[in-house]
Formats: C-alpha cells, sequence, structure tokens
C-alpha cells in the first residue's frame, strides 16, 4: 500500500483536547508503554472519525497493525463518548435560550434490503435515527442515542424523553411536521397542502419554517465528520460514535 502525507480540516484544539483526555485515561488505567503516544493516538482517532480513513488505510500510515488501529479508535471513542453532554445537560442550556430547534436525521449505514427495522421509508435507504437539539443561531446543543431507522421522529422523541424533559423546562421549541401530536412547548407547523391552507396558515408556516431551517446547520455539523455520512461498523457502536463526535464539537467550537 502506498502511503502519502495528509491533513485534517481542524484546529490544533481538537488534537491538544482529545490528547488531554487519554492521557488522563491511559494514567487511570494503569498503562505502560504503547506503540504509540497519546498525541499520536488522538490524531490516528481524529482522522478516523473526520475523515473516515479505513483501519487498512490508518495501519498503513501510522506503522501498526489493523487490530492496533482498532482497539486505538475505539478506546478514543470510549474516552469522547464519557465527555459528551447528557440530555438534562443540554435541557438546562435550553432553558436559557429564547427557543431552541428540534430536528431528527438519518445517518446513512451499510446494510441490505432485509434489514427492514433500519430502512428509513421518508429517506428511501437504510440507517440510524438521531435526534438533534439546536440553539436559535443553529448551534449542536445536543444528539440523541442512535434508533433503527425506520424509527419515526416523533416516537423518538418520545423513546428519550426529548419532549417531556422540555416541556418540563419551558423551554419553546420548533420541530417540523414529523412531531405533530408532540404537545407540551413542542410548536409544529400546520398540516395539510399548501394550496388548501387560508392565508393566515400559510403565513404562519413560513415563518416557521424560515426558523426551523437555521437547525440544518447543526446536523451539517454533525455530518461534517465523513465518518458520520456511510457508517460501517456494528449498529451497537453508532451511539459512542456520534457522542464522540459530539464531544469533541462542542469542546472545540465553544
Amino acid at each position: 500500500m502506498l502511503v502519502y502525507p495528509s491533513a485534517l480540516d481542524l484546529s490544533s484544539s481538537s488534537l491538544r483536547y482529545l490528547t488531554r483526555h487519554l492521557s488522563a485515561h491511559r494514567v487511570r488505567i494503569g498503562s505502560r508503554w504503547r506503540r504509540l503516544g497519546a498525541g499520536r493516538q488522538a490524531l490516528l482517532a481524529l482522522a478516523h472519525l473526520r475523515c473516515g480513513d479505513t483501519y487498512a488505510q490508518l495501519a498503513a500510515g501510522f506503522g501498526v497493525g489493523i487490530a492496533t488501529v482498532y482497539r486505538y479508535v475505539r478506546e478514543a471513542v470510549e474516552v469522547l463518548a464519557a465527555l459528551a453532554p447528557t440530555l438534562a445537560d443540554a435541557v438546562r442550556k435550553a432553558h436559557t435560550k429564547a427557543f431552541v430547534i428540534l430536528d431528527g436525521t438519518l445517518l446513512s449505514i451499510d446494510r441490505i434490503a432485509a434489514d427492514r427495522p433500519y430502512y428509513s421509508g421518508k429517506h428511501k435507504r437504510h440507517g440510524m435515527n438521531i435526534q438533534v437539539i439546536s440553539d436559535p443561531f443553529g448551534r449542536l446543543l445536543w444528539a440523541s442515542p442512535a434508533l433503527p431507522g425506520a424509527v419515526h421522529d416523533i416516537r423518538a422523541a418520545r423513546t428519550h424523553g426529548i419532549i417531556e424533559a422540555l416541556t418540563r423546562a419551558d423551554a419553546r421549541t420548533w420541530a417540523d411536521k414529523g412531531y405533530q401530536g408532540a404537545r407540551g412547548t413542542v410548536r409544529v407547523p400546520y398540516r395539510g397542502r399548501w394550496s388548501t391552507l387560508p392565508p393566515g396558515k400559510r403565513a404562519v408556516n413560513s415563518s416557521h419554517a424560515r426558523i426551523r431551517a437555521v437547525g440544518e446547520q447543526a446536523n451539517a455539523a454533525l455530518k461534517g465528520w465523513r465518518l458520520l455520512r456511510k457508517l460501517r461498523c456494528s449498529t451497537t457502536r453508532i451511539t459512542d460514535i456520534v457522542k464522540a463526535v459530539l464531544a469533541l464539537h462542542l469542546a472545540t467550537s465553544a
């Protein structure tokens, strides 16, 4: 395999952040000599998360075995996932905002047609449903654990307890038609075809759509980490990967 120098479109603060926590983790578990130091392990993990580089590519680039890459990446993801904010943390922050935006996004996965629980009829592909909360400026506040793609947004929000948590905090929330019936503090557009709605309801829906569209920036921030654009790992690991990306994003975008 040919090897060439490359670059990551991340700031050095991302590398320092992950290196610091990996170093602390090694001290906690009493880890001794390793093929790569904490800094190189952090760089390896960032290359996997940000660029989606395969284990074979990383093994060749860093001069280690594929099994070593797997262990290093998994360890880094677990360390980062433990640092991710909880829903309660996000709700406390949401309470200080004028409003928040709730939206669902689908992370594509590598599955065959027989895996029906993971097939999203809305998106016409296999994936995992992630619920995202963002602030009025589209900045990412929280991302939920992953559920199979066949789960609708309203059901996913209820499963995670998002609606109840936001309502208890009296956090005004804008969401799309996929959350019809949510009630509480969640506001959704009027149902019906645009051509059949009266002018007043059309105006409300237009204003609602402009506000909610800002939340797409949070989804884009997640998928800026190219590993999340097409996941080929076990579905049981996706929640930790999303949490790891969330922790990195929040720590380095503050």
